[in-house]
């Protein structure tokens, strides 16, 4: 079989745009060099954080059982399907967080661990994510791609700065890591360079360069090339409708110009749709080797988006639009549990695309560790002794799926622990990160 020769990375170039190629069995795409015995290299490990705010209905996040027979509270039903591809991990918590029992005191170390500064001071430490773009995501185009669904809010709550809520990516103790919320810019830091390619399609400039590698890729490789390349022009098109209908890409004020009279609590527009461009990007960012390491915070803790797509139960004939999340959060409610099963099925169909994309004898998914958590376990109790996490994907072979993870009454309960196994995953190998000195042996 004749082998496209190409740099150590595999791209597609066009004026203005630099798109790499996903992962193929005819083609060096990773860095390896093929040869007559072996395909091109194995794909990368994939690191992935979602959270959403507020925890989630009390009595409805649970897990017992492994494998096929693993039995899923209502709120974790979207994820049903992924079950021996699982782990639910029960029991960990930060020590730090703790201290403040506010939403931002909750926040602002959610993925790594450290003291959080209050009283007009904004200090927490490096999350584990920006540790590893820092070394593991330096071989990709963009080290990290930070998305969020709902705007980063700059003021104060109870002495504490509501940055620490908006953001779970930190690059530094100090400097919480740029949220991007546009599916646009999200989408050209993916593939459009520095030089500019204006308003241009990606796939547009490409188009002729594609054409001169499909004449010396295989079959398989062709049949690949051509879902991936529908998959770029569908969030394209996506996009594009989105701005031509006058959308903010899933955010506008209620009012677009002030009037005398106070405007109503900010309420987003089509989040569903913001939302699955964003998980979409993320599915393109990783099957590209744009990135390895992708953090969606959903929305913010203390959040004030509302849900007018989800139908209310509690409100016949309306939508779950009457009350903000974190109010919401504050009940047990059918709606509080329809708009916590709403996240989980973004995470479901993260996992329905990565799992749909094959890099050789695995899944994108096997080759992804996709973990979602939040600051607390229950809005209305502010409790965070034990935090909702749950892992999907196999960590390119290097975790077992199907399992019970249970901590509440081991000694040793940081969550920084986790964060050590996934880090060591990913090829780095802390001897110790926030408040944990050791890895989860079991992951």
């Amino acid at each position: 079989m004749k082998t496209h020769r190409l740099d150590r990375r595999a791209f597609l170039r066009g004026a203005g745009v630099l798109m790499a190629l996903p992962w193929m069995e005819s083609v060096n795409v990773w860095g390896d060099s093929p040869s007559a015995n072996k395909p091109a290299s194995q794909a990368p490990v994939r690191l992935a954080v979602l959270f959403s705010g507020n925890g989630f209905h009390s009595k409805e996040w649970w897990a017992k059982g492994e494998g096929k027979g693993m039995e899923l509270g209502r709120v974790l039903q979207p994820l049903a399907p992924f079950r021996e591809k699982m782990l639910f991990v029960r029991g960990l918590y930060h020590e730090e967080a703790r201290k403040g029992n506010i939403h931002s005191s909750q926040t602002g170390n959610m993925l790594s661990g450290a003291p959080i500064a209050a009283g007009g001071e904004i200090r927490s430490g490096t999350s584990f994510d920006q540790l590893l773009a820092q070394s593991y995501g330096r071989s990709t185009k963009v080290p990290s791609l930070v998305l969020g669904c709902e705007r980063a809010n700059p003021s104060v709550h109870k002495n504490y700065s509501m940055l620490y809520s908006s953001h779970i990516s930190w690059s530094s103790p100090t400097t919480p890591t740029p949220l991007e919320i546009y599916p646009a810019l999200a989408f050209d830091r993916l593939f459009k360079s520095e030089v500019a390619a204006g308003d241009k399609s990606v796939l547009d400039a490409v188009l002729a360069d594609a054409q001169d590698l499909r004449r010396d890729i295989s079959g398989a490789d062709k049949r690949k090339l051509d879902e991936y390349l529908d998959s770029v022009r569908d969030v394209e098109k996506r996009i594009e409708n989105a701005g031509k209908r006058g959308e903010l890409q899933g955010w506008r004020p209620t009012l677009e110009k002030p009037n005398i009279q106070r405007p109503a609590d900010g309420i987003p527009q089509n989040i569903e749709e913001h939302m699955r461009l964003m998980c979409d990007i993320l599915v393109l960012g990783f099957q590209t080797d744009a990135t390895r390491i992708c953090t969606l915070k959903l929305n913010n803790d203390h959040s004030a988006l509302r849900f007018p797509n989800l139908p209310s139960v509690e409100q016949a004939g309306n939508g779950i639009d009457y009350m903000i999340h974190h109010l919401l959060s504050h009940s047990n409610g059918e709606d509080w549990l329809k708009v916590n099963q709403f996240f989980m099925e973004q995470v479901a169909y993260i996992a329905t695309k990565l799992d749909g994309i094959r890099e050789g004898e695995r899944t994108l998914l096997d080759n992804t560790m996709l973990m979602h958590c939040s600051s607390m376990m229950a809005g209305a109790a502010h409790n965070n002794d034990e935090l909702p996490v749950v892992v999907l994907g196999g960590g390119g072979g290097r975790i077992k799926g199907g399992r019970v993870l249970e901590y509440k009454e081991q000694p040793e309960r940081q969550l920084c622990r986790l964060f050590m196994s996934l880090m060591d995953k990913m090829d780095a190998h802390p001897n110790g990160f926030g408040d944990a000195k050791r890895m989860l042996e079991e992951v």
